[in-house]
C-alpha cells in the first residue's frame, strides 16, 4: 500500500505532522509532494525557498521508521508517474475538494481513483486554523502556542530567519520568531569590523517590544593567504545583555576576491564569475563553492549557536 500526502511545508508544523503521520500509518511506504517555488508563489506573496523546506521536510520524514520519497511538485496532481501507482491520499478536512478534483483527473486517464483519508484541522491556541504564515508573522510557535521565547530576527532573509529558529528551538524548545526589516547601518558589502557592527545594528534595531533581537551580518576580511568570508551574530535581549559569536571562514577565490576589493558586492562578484543568481537567498556563496557540502543556513547556524554560547555560561554575558 502506497500513501501520499502534499503541501508548501513553509514551516512544518503541528498540522503537517498530524498529515504525514497519517500517511505513515496507512501506508508501507509514503510519497511526500512539496510545491515548487512557482507553484508556492502562484498562491503566496512570500515564501521559504524550495531547498530550505525540503531540506527541514526529509529530515522530519528520516525519524518516521518506513520507506519515503520527496517529489517536487508543480499541480495538485503531481508526476504522473509518481503518483499513478499510489492508492491513498491524505487531505485535511480543508483539501478534500482537492482530493476529489485528483480523482476525476485520474479517471479521466483511465487510472484507479485514489482511496481520501480525512485528517481533522489542527487549530492554534487563537482558535484558528494553524497557518505556516502564522508562525512566519511571528504570531504563535510550530504548536500553535504564543505561550513561547519571543524572539525578533532582524532581516527579512528566510535563511537566516530559519536558522534562528532552529538554533533557539534547540536552546528553548517552544519560540515565537518574527523577521524584521531593519538597517544593519553599514555597507553593502561590509568589510573587517563592520561586519560585527552590522550584526549588532541589525539586533538592536529589531529588538522593540521583544525578548531577545538577532542580528546576522556577513562580511569579508583581509588574511595572510586572501580574503575570506566570516558571519557575525549578535544577539540582544531586553535586559541589555549582548552576546557575539562567528560561524567558520572560508577563502574565497582570487577573481571574486579581486571584485569585491574594487568595490562590489560579493553576490555581485560571484554572479560575475559564475553566472550564479540569487545566492543569497538559495544556498550562498558557501553552498556553490563547497559544491554542497556546506550551505548557508548551516554557517548561519553555526554563528547564532557561538553568540548563544556565553548566554549558556551566564558569568560572562556583557551588556550593550
Amino acid at each position: 500500500m502506497i500513501s501520499a500526502v502534499a503541501g508548501t511545508f513553509d514551516v512544518l508544523h503541528d498540522g503537517h505532522v498530524q498529515l504525514i503521520r497519517r500517511a505513515f500509518e496507512v501506508g508501507d511506504s509514503v510519497v511526500v509532494g512539496i510545491t515548487s517555488d512557482e507553484m508556492a508563489s502562484s498562491t503566496r506573496r512570500d515564501i521559504v525557498p524550495l531547498y530550505l523546506r525540503q531540506k527541514a521536510l526529509e529530515q522530519f520524514l528520516s525519524s518516521m521508521g518506513k520507506p519515503w520519497r520527496v517529489a517536487v511538485i508543480d499541480d495538485m496532481y503531481g508526476p504522473a508517474d509518481v503518483m499513478d501507482p499510489v492508492d491513498v491520499l491524505v487531505v485535511s478536512e480543508e483539501t478534500v475538494e482537492n482530493g476529489r478534483k485528483v480523482n476525476e483527473y485520474r479517471r479521466s486517464r483511465g487510472v484507479k481513483p485514489l482511496e481520501l483519508s480525512v485528517v481533522p484541522l489542527v487549530m492554534a491556541e487563537d482558535g484558528s486554523k494553524i497557518s505556516a504564515g502564522a508562525i512566519l508573522e511571528g504570531r504563535y510557535s510550530r504548536d500553535g502556542t504564543s505561550a513561547a521565547k519571543d524572539i525578533a530576527v532582524g532581516s527579512l532573509n528566510h535563511v537566516k530567519v530559519e536558522a534562528v529558529r532552529t538554533v533557539m528551538e534547540r536552546i528553548f524548545g517552544n519560540v515565537r520568531i518574527t523577521a524584521v526589516d531593519v538597517s544593519s547601518e553599514v555597507p553593502p558589502q561590509p568589510f573587517e569590523e563592520q561586519t560585527r557592527q552590522g550584526a549588532v545594528n541589525r539586533a538592536r534595531n529589531a529588538l522593540g517590544g521583544h525578548e531577545m533581537a538577532v542580528g546576522i551580518e556577513a562580511g569579508v576580511f583581509e588574511k595572510e593567504d586572501g580574503l575570506y568570508d566570516f558571519q557575525y551574530c549578535a544577539v540582544l535581549d531586553r535586559d541589555g545583555r549582548l552576546t557575539v559569536g562567528t560561524g567558520s571562514g572560508f577563502m574565497y577565490p582570487p577573481e571574486v576576491a579581486g571584485y569585491v576589493r574594487g568595490g562590489m558586492t560579493v553576490g555581485d562578484a560571484v554572479r560575475k564569475v559564475f553566472g550564479s543568481t540569487d545566492i543569497g537567498k538559495k544556498q550562498g556563496a558557501v553552498g556553490l563553492l563547497s559544491g554542497g557540502l556546506l550551505d548557508r543556513k548551516s554557517l548561519t547556524e553555526q554563528s547564532v549557536t557561538a553568540a548563544m554560547i556565553p548566554r549558556l555560561n551566564e558569568s560572562y554575558v556583557a551588556r550593550d
